[in-house]
């Protein structure tokens, strides 16, 4: 059976990817979730494209993008309405999380198989403030994940819009040259429960837009310039 780097069976993760996303593309199909520049996605290469994003939602801010991706990839253009996409989804698709996170409970650890690269966070560990080194695994194996494909990630690092852009996005930039795509997100914190899976108001729009890439070589930038110019987006 074939697996990824991760040593994940293949077919299990597109299965997990199609479940999930059956289960849940009732609310991604409503009239309310507004979807914005998909057509940005119909021209990138088939890896190390790394897409950076502001963070609502523990989870279905990823589970979105793999509706949107996932159709976008087979020609749909700012819906998801149609899942036959679920079919045969995008498996090398990839988002960076906290192991503290994904590890929580069952139906986390499930998620977690549908492409979550997990880091042991260097600054926070269980709600609390920490510094400690990073794993030296961790980075390795988003370099093979944006080898075999695309990459989420949060560059804050947590919901808390307080919080700054922590500077290992900046590493991942510098050492790997992707295309960054920018994603913004609004309103999944007014329809979404921030830390779990409820779904709280279904009237309420929320929206997903994808930016054009970054044009310019911002790899050859220094990490404290990355850091700026990623919070500027963010924001």
């Amino acid at each position: 059976m074939k697996k990824n780097f991760l040593n994940q069976s293949i077919l299990l993760k597109r299965i997990i990817i199609a479940c999930v996303g059956f289960i849940t593309h009732r609310t991604f199909r409503s009239k309310n979730f507004k979807i914005i520049g998909s057509q940005n996605l119909n021209n990138l290469p088939d890896n190390n494209v790394l897409f950076v994003s502001n963070h609502q939602t523990y989870f279905y801010d990823v589970i979105a993008m793999l509706h949107v991706f996932n159709s976008s990839v087979k020609g749909k253009v700012d819906s998801v309405k149609r899942p036959k996409y679920l079919f045969n989804p995008k498996t090398n698709l990839y988002f960076i999380a906290a192991m503290e996170t994904m590890k929580h409970s069952l139906v986390t650890k499930i998620l977690a198989y549908a492409g979550a690269i997990l880091i042991q966070r260097s600054w926070r560990d269980s709600g609390e403030s920490i510094d400690r080194e990073v794993r030296s695994e961790d980075p390795n194996n988003i370099k093979f994940a944006l080898k075999d494909g695309w990459v989420i990630t949060f560059p804050r690092g947590t919901t808390d819009t307080s919080k700054p852009v922590r500077k290992g996005t900046a590493h991942i930039i510098k050492n790997n040259a992707p295309i960054v795509v920018p994603v913004k997100l609004s309103g999944f914190n007014d329809v979404f429960q921030r830390n779990g899976l409820k779904v709280l108001n279904r009237k309420k729009t929320f929206t997903m837009e994808i930016c054009k890439p970054l044009v310019g070589n911002i790899c050859n930038s220094s990490i404290d310039e990355i850091t700026n110019e990623l919070e500027k987006i963010i924001n």
